[in-house]
């Protein structure tokens, strides 16, 4: 039997999880995504490798293999054991985009609402598609509310309390779009930098290295679910950071240059 609980990811700064550049995207390094909304995702080793990283440097190498389970030693059979924390990918909640007279606005769409719900369990009924929060400041046009964003104007049908959707209780300037509009609109929010390495004699980039990142913008909202399988040999409860359940860690790549911080906080935990 499993104890579910989930957890929630907050993006501090930009971030970046996703493969290098390859062949098939040029020298774009792309974050990954959901494969129906395109919407960005963390995987569930990412978020893993992670967790048992921290735990490893707080609590001791016993307790990440504890929990997280042990890896495997050369040469010596059966020496792996089971992790009793499982975790399934996170998926984006609400990401914040540009949009003039806000400034910002967060959007999300019904399939990623319906994910959160079965995570969350969220008892409320999901709202429909150009939904706004009470929060919204839209502009008023021939008596229509409206906001602009860079590929045009989305008219806003009705104002409801959306605050049973935001994970972290505080709603926020915010509408809900179609399944079929929120790629478009992902792709438009997204944190993008180009870097270069230089010749050490002389100041132009080296053969190969110029290439673009991609990355989740700072305030992005994600959800992740967790299993903690019930173990009776096991003494004490799972606790994830030093504190309770509640930190700030590093996701993803590119931390050198400011990428990946976020705040986790794991909800469900007694």
């Amino acid at each position: 039997m499993y104890k579910k609980v989930y957890g929630i990811i907050e993006t501090l700064a930009p971030l970046h999880v996703g493969a290098t550049a390859g062949e098939e995207s040029g020298n774009l390094n792309m974050i990954f995504r959901d494969q129906f909304t395109q919407t960005g995702i963390i995987p569930g080793s990412s978020v893993r490798g992670r967790m048992k990283a921290e735990m490893r440097d707080e609590q001791g190498e016993g307790a990440a293999d504890k929990w997280y389970g042990k890896e495997a030693e050369m040469g010596k059979a059966d020496s792996t054991t089971e992790s009793l924390v499982k975790f399934e990918y996170a998926s984006t909640v609400w990401i914040p985009v540009f949009c003039p007279g806000q400034p910002i606005v967060w959007v999300t769409c019904p399939r990623l609402l319906k994910r959160y719900q079965r995570i969350a369990g969220v008892e409320q009924k999901l709202p429909k598609e150009y939904t706004g929060s009470k929060t919204l400041k839209a502009l008023n046009i021939e008596a229509k509310e409206t906001l602009f964003f860079n590929f045009g104007f989305l008219t806003v049908d009705r104002k409801e309390d959306l605050t049973p959707w935001f994970p972290l209780g505080k709603q926020l300037p915010a509408v809900v779009v179609g399944d079929d509009e929120i790629a478009m609109i992902h792709d438009m929010a997204l944190y993008r930098q180009s870097r270069v390495a230089l010749e050490k004699e002389e100041k132009k980039a080296k053969g190969g290295a110029f290439f673009n990142t991609e990355a989740l913008p700072e305030g992005t909202i994600l959800v992740f679910p967790i299993a903690i399988k019930e173990n009776k040999n096991s003494n004490g409860k799972w606790q994830p950071f030093p504190d309770g359940n509640e930190g700030e860690i590093y996701l993803g790549g590119l931390e050198s240059i400011g990428f990946g911080n976020c705040q986790v906080i794991i909800k469900g935990v007694e």
